[in-house]
């Protein structure tokens, strides 16, 4: 009797779980954002969130690393640096000091798409932030101490995040050999020699090109409707006049991929061993309709985590790997990647790693994804749509993302529904296509002197003084 009222209170509780679910996606597949258009161009996005008296704001351009001019690679990076210099209202290095004395945190990014500048602040705070966001859209100045000093900080964050990074250094040169002709193969905080040579004037004048509202996007996240939305967009950025030089961007493109290159690394710093694949593959932007999504449900399938095939087979099964996993990044405007690693066990050869990595590859070309596989895939990333979406920094970024690739707001809140619509047979065909070894590019790390190079003496190489 005890059994039974057991078994029924589990079956009660999961019948309750998948109602939960199901509402509240029915609630996510609602319009949850408000967008509109100021007179001058500038794109705007709301997602209220009242439970707390917060925003998140943010202001993005539709420019990054890709935008670069030829031989300027890295002045995308350097202007989001140099815009935390001054105004004629805000002196240099005020920006940040302000927020915070106003309660609240900011920051910026750039990557290959776009550039963003964002604050989480209390609502009441808001006017003044938007403000001084406006401001420094068409108002920065700089000054050649300033530009130099700046210079020296970019170029140390490329010595420590690239140059002390065996890892950083192969995906550069990886990248580099996946994209033919495509500016994505250019590292976004650029190459050294080239950030070395910028200037004042490469800074401003990547700035007067594409910093302007008619290239911008604004998503304020948080304790505020679209109605107070627009009246302070208005007053703030809608008093900035268009750029009329401003033009859809126009970039090269890749051409057919024919034949598998390869790429090997030593470097004494690397640690481990370890093996990485590249494949080219389109984005949500440039897929064909529900391709991107299937590549996103095979990757999960493939690699994501620790029920992945990747790690089944070569971690828990065949235990040739201490580590193994995959994914997809479809965020690009132009194209995206797909990236496989593994880093063998103790005495596997990265040779039976590749092998076995090929294998997993191979069954799921030839004889597809299971059901159970499929839809536990499906679970994970709707869980994972579910949570983020409490999260009104995720949310501002999840538009954000979308917008400056390409998408539209419609697009990402109909997401969750084309996924839960792929079937086996398109993550099969998605295999079929894009697990194409003339696609990709692999690289080996390898913790080893480079050929040639001469070998840096160890403790116990040095001679001992008497």
């Amino acid at each position: 009797m005890v059994r039974s009222a057991g078994v029924r209170l589990a079956t009660l509780s999961m019948v309750l779980m998948l109602a939960i679910v199901q509402q509240t996606l029915h609630a996510l597949g609602a319009p949850r954002a408000s967008e509109f258009t100021l007179s001058n161009g500038m794109q705007v996005v709301v997602i209220p969130d009242h439970r707390a008296p917060v925003v998140t704001h943010m202001v993005w351009y539709r420019v990054g690393a890709a935008d670069e001019p030829p031989g300027a690679s890295g002045i995308a990076h350097f202007l989001e640096h140099l815009m935390f210099k001054s105004t004629e209202k805000i002196a240099s290095g005020d920006f940040s000091k302000i927020i915070a004395r106003l309660g609240g945190t900011d920051n910026a990014f750039t990557s290959q798409d776009a550039t963003a500048y964002f604050q989480r602040i209390a609502k009441d705070r808001l006017p003044q932030v938007m403000a001084m966001e406006a401001d420094r859209m068409v108002n920065l100045r700089l000054t050649e101490a300033e530009v130099a000093t700046e210079r020296e900080v970019i170029l140390e964050e490329r010595r420590t995040r690239v140059e002390n990074n065996p890892m950083a250094i192969l995906d550069e040169q990886m990248a580099a050999a996946l994209y033919r002709s495509h500016p994505y193969g250019i590292p976004t905080i650029g190459w050294e020699h080239e950030m070395a040579r910028l200037s004042r004037e490469d800074a401003l004048s990547f700035y007067k090109r594409h910093y302007a509202p008619n290239n911008a996007i604004l998503v304020i996240a948080g304790d505020v409707t679209p109605e107070e939305a627009k009246r302070l967009a208005e007053d703030t950025f809608g008093r900035i006049a268009a750029n009329p030089a401003i033009k859809p961007r126009l970039r090269p493109q890749e051409p057919p991929h024919r034949a598998a290159v390869r790429i090997e690394l030593k470097d004494e710093r690397a640690g481990k061993p370890s093996l990485h694949r590249y494949y080219f593959v389109p984005s949500y932007t440039t897929a064909a309709p529900g391709e991107a999504e299937a590549l996103d449900l095979l990757m999960k399938i493939t690699g994501g985590g620790a029920t992945s095939r990747l790690y089944r087979r070569l971690v828990v099964e065949d235990r040739l790997a201490s580590s193994a996993g995959g994914y997809y990044g479809g965020s690009g405007l132009d194209s995206s990647k797909i990236g496989l690693y593994a880093v063998p066990a103790d005495g596997v050869s990265l040779d039976r790693v590749e092998a076995a990595i090929d294998a997993v590859l191979a069954e799921i070309r030839d004889k597809g994804v299971t059901e159970a596989e499929l839809e536990r895939a499906k679970r994970i990333y709707t869980a994972e749509y579910i949570y983020e979406s409490d999260s009104q920094s995720t949310l501002a970024r999840r538009y954000g993302w979308a917008l400056t690739s390409g998408r539209t707001v419609a697009d990402v809140e109909a997401w969750p529904d084309r996924i839960a619509k792929v079937t086996r047979e398109e993550v099969k065909k998605a295999a079929e296509t894009y697990f194409d070894i003339r696609r990709s590019v692999t690289g080996r790390l390898l913790p080893e002197a480079p050929d040639g190079a001469p070998r840096e003496a160890t403790p116990r190489d040095r001679p001992t003084r008497s």
